[in-house]
């Protein structure tokens, strides 16, 4: 199994365009778990809102066969090429989450959605760099869909790697997990100063009662959640 420091690229070593979300914290939590999974040579993985690419390389430099999707056409066109300057090979789609991945065709689902909580006027999934991290009130739009759909598309024994803030209600997403026949944990976790968008945002955080007067740190998780039945 390819150690951490082998498997993830460097980031001075991958583009990140302007409006292609660039790899922080919860990107590296991610990598770090995806690294303890040992993937077996060949495994099928998918790399869900890619991003520019880190995640889907550091699998592929593990031996597996990776798909990259992102709903964002400079997300997918920067992976591509920041494939091709890491001499990796991957499948790089441009999509909307799991809607045209076949029923249990995978072994491994890595995703970091986004998650932050958003006011009524930023509409989660709008154009523009913002959708890579606006999410709803409750910072649950996309976790909701994964959550709902990852479960079909994993093979027995498959395993989804998910990364989630504090802010988002981690119990709620173990219980639909759960519900949809997985085996949830929370695996890993950090706390972080909160970042750029999450300070511009503390006046509504605090008003909806989010974020508690004194917070000053941002709690991020990695969920793993296994499935081990075939019947699920």
């Amino acid at each position: 199994m390819a150690g951490l420091v082998d498997s993830v690229p460097p980031p001075t070593t991958l583009l990140t365009p302007l409006g292609v979300y660039r790899p922080q914290a919860d990107t590296f939590l991610l990598a770090q778990a995806l690294c303890g999974e040992g993937l077996s040579m060949g495994a099928d993985v998918l790399d869900l809102g890619t991003g520019n690419g880190t995640l889907a390389i550091c699998a592929a430099r593990q031996g597996a066969h990776v798909t990259a999707i992102d709903i964002s056409w400079r997300a997918v066109l920067t992976t591509r090429l920041n494939a091709l300057r890491s001499g990796e090979r991957l499948t790089v789609r441009h999509g909307d989450l799991l809607g045209s991945v076949p029923d249990r065709s995978l072994d491994l689902v890595v995703s970091n959605p986004p998650y932050v909580p958003t006011p009524a006027a930023h509409r989660p999934g709008a154009p523009g760099a913002e959708r890579a991290w606006n999410a709803g009130r409750d910072g649950r739009a996309v976790l909701d869909r994964i959550c709902a759909d990852a479960p079909r598309v994993l093979r027995p024994g498959g395993v989804l790697l998910m990364a989630q803030s504090g802010l988002n209600d981690i119990e709620e997403t173990l219980v639909r997990l759960a519900r949809c026949g997985l085996r949830p944990a929370v695996s890993d976790r950090t706390y972080i100063p909160f970042g750029p968008v999450l300070r511009s945002r503390l006046p509504w955080l605090r008003e909806s009662g989010l974020v508690g007067e004194r917070e000053e740190n941002e709690e991020l998780v990695i969920i793993r959640a296994e499935r081990t039945s075939s019947e699920s």
